[in-house]
């Protein structure tokens, strides 16, 4: 699996994440929160514009590619003492692969690089993905409810993995 960094400056690269990101999401979270919610939270988080400004604030994005196909994606950047993974994607087709564990090793290299102690994520309560996390070793160490305008709420357990 090799992972190919997204750069603020590169407009193909950028429209290509946002429409892999918003037909993912949309497959995977439709059914956990909800259409509306699901299309309130792409048009907050996933267009070409708000992943240009997650750029710009220090997100990294990368493609996770198995022989030059897309499989998924990842973000993530430093947050309050951890490393923040907020995007960790994968299409339907290549669940269940085996393709989170270098995924979250790639995560955790760039922690450890960086000094970070922990890796951090939310998740949301009803997700499936909850498992996944636990078998790579995350624990809760909390639990979030925010209001994300419109009448949306995120209830997400935060995982953390200690180092």
């Amino acid at each position: 699996m090799t992972f190919d960094r997204l750069t603020p400056g590169d407009e193909a690269g950028i429209a290509e994440m946002s429409a892999m990101a918003v037909a993912i999401v949309r497959e995977h979270f439709d059914p956990i929160i909800g259409k509306a919610q699901n299309d309130y939270m792409l048009s907050l988080f996933q267009t070409p514009e708000a992943i240009r400004d997650q750029l710009d604030r220090g997100y990294r994005y990368y493609f996770a590619r198995e022989g030059g196909r897309n499989m998924g994606f990842l973000a993530f950047y430093p947050r309050e003492g951890a490393m923040y993974l907020s995007k960790f994607y994968l299409y339907r087709e290549e669940r269940g692969k085996g393709f989170a564990r270098p995924m979250m090793d790639f995560v955790i290299k760039h922690a450890r690089r960086e000094g970070l102690p922990s890796v951090e994520l939310n998740v949301n309560r009803n997700n499936s993905a909850v498992k996944v996390y636990e078998s790579l070793g995350f624990h809760v160490a909390r639990e979030e409810k925010n209001d994300i305008g419109s009448g949306f709420f995120m209830d997400d357990y935060v995982f953390r993995l200690d180092l």
